[in-house]
C-alpha cells in the first residue's frame, strides 16, 4: 500500500497532511508539490491533444491550457477536497469570486434563491449589481425565526447559508435546514470560511457545497487572495465546472502553493487561535463597557448548544457590543487606541486585527436588535495576555474620554 494512500488512515489531520503529496520518483522527491507554472500545455502529438480535450470535456481534471492548472493546483484541490470530505474542489481568485461562481452556476433567469440574512455582506452586492440584472431573485430570511419550508417557491433553486454568520456569528441548524431543502430537491450552499474547514464539516451535515475565502485561515499568512468551492457530488461538480470554464477563472501557481502550505498547518494554527480567542472572549465578558460578546464557544452565547453539537472548535473571531450610550466615535477611538491590533477588513492570518462593524451591516442580522457599536476582533497568535492588556488600556483611554466629555 502506498505511503500516500489516504484510505489507509482514519485521522483527519493525517489525511490533510498527505492529500496531494507528490509521489517519489527514482527513489526520492519533495515533501510538498513544487510550484509548477505554465501558460501553455504541450502534447506529444495531435492524438494526445484530442484525447486530453475529450477526457476533459467528460469531466476529468486534466489541463489542456495553463488556465486549468497543473501539479500545484491539483495538489491543493486534493487537499481541500480531503479537508471537506467532498467530491471536487474549484480554485478561484477570491472568496467573493467563489460565491459568485456558485450563484451564477446554479441560478438562471427567473430562478429564486433563499439566502440567510446574516451572510457575508458582499453577497448582497452581487445580488444588486449582477443577479437582479440577470433576472434572478434573492430573498433574505432569518434561519432562526422564519419557516424555511413556507418560503420555498416552485422556482426556488438554491438555499444559501453561512454558519456561523459574518460579524455576529449566528450558528445555524444546518442539519434541519438541509433536511427541508433536500425534501424539496434544492441544493444547499454554505460559506465555511469561519472554521477554515477544520472545525466544521457542512457536507457531512447535509450541505451540498462548501465555500471558502481561502484568503483567510486556509492560507493563514495574510499574503494570498483566493477562494475555493467544494462540491459533494459529480452532478454538482459538472454544473460548477461549466460556469467555471465559461468565466475563465484561475489562480496563479504561486498562490496555489502558498495556500497548500497553509493547509498543512491549519489544525495547529486554528487550535492556537481558539485558545487565545477563548481567553480574550472570557475576559471581555467581565468588562463593564461591554454589553454582549459574540463567540459561539461561550456558554452564554445563544448558539452555544448548536456549536457544541456540530462543531469541533472555534476560530479566532470575537465580536463585542459596547454598553448602551456609547456612540460610534467612542468605538473608533477604542480601535485607534489599540497597539497590537492592526486595523483591517480581513482576518485569518497570524496577526490580530480590529474593526468597527458598519452599523448597516449589523442591522442586516435580524437575530440581534441591539443598536450599540460592535467591534470585530480577530485574535491572532500573539501572547493572549499582551492582547488583553492592550484591550484593557484602550478601554481605560476611551473611558477617560467619556468622563471628560460628560464633565
Amino acid at each position: 500500500m502506498s505511503p500516500h494512500d489516504s484510505s489507509a488512515r482514519t485521522g483527519r489531520a493525517t489525511r490533510l497532511l498527505h492529500a496531494g503529496a507528490p509521489a517519489l520518483r527514482g527513489g526520492s522527491g519533495p515533501v510538498n508539490v513544487p510550484v509548477v507554472r505554465t501558460s501553455t500545455v504541450r502534447f506529444e502529438n495531435s492524438a494526445a491533444y484530442a484525447e486530453h480535450h475529450h477526457r476533459r470535456s467528460a469531466g476529468e481534471r486534466l489541463a489542456t491550457y495553463g488556465r486549468h492548472g497543473l501539479d500545484t493546483h491539483r495538489a491543493l484541490e486534493d487537499a481541500v477536497t480531503a479537508l471537506e470530505g467532498g467530491h471536487r474542489a474549484f480554485l478561484t481568485p477570491s472568496g467573493l469570486s467563489a460565491i459568485t461562481l456558485v450563484l451564477v452556476a446554479l441560478l438562471s433567469p427567473g430562478d429564486h434563491a433563499l439566502v440567510a440574512d446574516s451572510v457575508y455582506s458582499p453577497v448582497r452586492r452581487v445580488d444588486d449589481t449582477l443577479l437582479q440584472r440577470l433576472g434572478i431573485t434573492l430573498e433574505y430570511f432569518s434561519p432562526s425565526q422564519d419557516d424555511l419550508a413556507a418560503k420555498i417557491r416552485p422556482n426556488t433553486r438554491l438555499i444559501y447559508l453561512e454558519s456561523p454568520s459574518s460579524l455576529l456569528y449566528e450558528v445555524l441548524d444546518l442539519p434541519a435546514l438541509s433536511a427541508i431543502a433536500r425534501a424539496h430537491g434544492i441544493p444547499v450552499a454554505t460559506d465555511n470560511t469561519w472554521s477554515g474547514g477544520w472545525f466544521y464539516q457542512p457536507l457531512a451535515l447535509g450541505a451540498n457545497i462548501s465555500i471558502h475565502a481561502a484568503t483567510k485561515y486556509i492560507s493563514g499568512h495574510s499574503d494570498v487572495m483566493q477562494g475555493i468551492v467544494v462540491t459533494d457530488s459529480a452532478a454538482l461538480s459538472a454544473k460548477i465546472a461549466l460556469a467555471y470554464e465559461a468565466l475563465g477563472l484561475t489562480v496563479g501557481a504561486d498562490d496555489a502553493y502558498l495556500a497548500l502550505r497553509g493547509v498543512r498547518t491549519l489544525p495547529v494554527r486554528l487550535a492556537q487561535h481558539q485558545r487565545h480567542a477563548t481567553q480574550v472572549a472570557q475576559w471581555l465578558l467581565a468588562q463593564p463597557q461591554v454589553s454582549r460578546v459574540f463567540y459561539p464557544a461561550l456558554p452564554s452565547d445563544p448558539g452555544h448548544a448548536l456549536w457544541q453539537r456540530d462543531f469541533s472548535g472555534a476560530s479566532g473571531l470575537v465580536s463585542f457590543a459596547f454598553e448602551d450610550g456609547v456612540d460610534a466615535r467612542i468605538a473608533e477611538a477604542f480601535v485607534d487606541a489599540l497597539t497590537f491590533f492592526g486595523i483591517g477588513a480581513s482576518w485569518g492570518g497570524y496577526e490580530s486585527l480590529a474593526l468597527v462593524a458598519a452599523p448597516e451591516r449589523v442591522r442586516e442580522h435580524s437575530f440581534w436588535s441591539g443598536t450599540q457599536p460592535v467591534v470585530r476582533l480577530h485574535i491572532g497568535l500573539e501572547d493572549p495576555q499582551d492582547l488583553i492588556a492592550d484591550l484593557q488600556q484602550a478601554f481605560a483611554r476611551v473611558g477617560q474620554q467619556q468622563e471628560l466629555a460628560e464633565a
